[in-house]
């Protein structure tokens, strides 16, 4: 079976770059599930009911989020009711969503995991200590785990991924926006990439007006973030499972 995961939708600019590419890549191969970020969907910070729907008619299955994940408001009139929408799981105990699912896709059950890193990232619950209580729930359940996992730090995600190798399908980071180009199955098994990369506007620092955020670092005053124009990039991975033990064959880093 193929999943396919898609970096950082940023804005207008990634949504319409899922739903060309998008298109574009499920005419070449068939994939069982979609899984993409959205945190930065609605104007580069947080996600709508509307925009999540939009996404959701492109072909996405399912869409994890991030540190952005409270910015718009809107988010707290369905994120109670959406099983499709994964917020990080290492929030405190009560707060509204879900932090893992499990889905049923190409004859399989696949659980999307999402999780915020520590470092340079807001005060959360540690991650590995979570990831620890979602496996043991999930224990007796033969499925494919994928984590999202949304973080800062080069070396807590690969820290991260190398705690995680062979207990789960998928360790993909998210968050810094730029692809990295480490995509590997570890000793054990389990596929990683450090960054997926963003969807968004091409021409832009992350996502954003260059002028602005060179005026920041020129000047240290705040200034508004607004989501680029222009062209758009896409940036996703694409992970085949082997249908008979459940474990990552490959994985393929996707830009275009």
């Amino acid at each position: 079976m193929r999943l396919l995961i898609i970096g950082d939708i940023v804005g207008k600019p990634g949504r319409k770059a899922v739903k060309e590419s998008l298109s574009q890549l499920k005419r070449q191969t068939e994939f069982d599930f979609v899984i993409a970020n959205g945190e930065n969907a609605a104007g580069g910070k947080g996600i709508t009911r509307i925009i999540f729907d939009e996404l959701m008619s492109y072909g996405v299955d399912a869409i994890t989020m991030g540190n952005h994940v409270w910015n718009n408001k809107d988010i707290f009139s369905f994120i109670g009711d959406e099983p499709r929408l994964i917020r990080p799981a290492n929030y405190p105990k009560g707060t509204p969503g879900r932090g893992f699912n499990s889905f049923c896709a190409g004859g399989h059950t696949i659980t999307v995991v999402n999780l915020c890193g520590q470092v340079f990232m807001p005060d959360l619950d540690c991650p590995f200590y979570k990831i620890d209580s979602i496996l043991n729930s999930l224990q007796g359940k033969h499925q494919i785990v994928v984590l999202d996992f949304h973080a800062e730090a080069t070396s807590e995600k690969k820290a991260m991924a190398a705690y995680l190798d062979g207990r789960v399908a998928v360790v993909c980071g998210t968050h810094t926006h730029v692809q990295t180009a480490d995509e590997q199955i570890l000793p054990e098994g389990t596929a990683y990439i450090t960054d997926i990369g963003m969807t968004g506007p091409r021409n832009s620092i992350i996502g954003v007006k260059k002028d602005s955020v060179i005026k920041k670092f020129l000047t240290k005053m705040p200034q508004k973030f607004d989501v680029a124009g222009g062209c758009y990039q896409f940036n996703a991975v694409a992970v085949e499972i082997d249908e008979n033990n459940q474990k990552p064959k490959n994985i393929t880093r996707i830009q275009c």
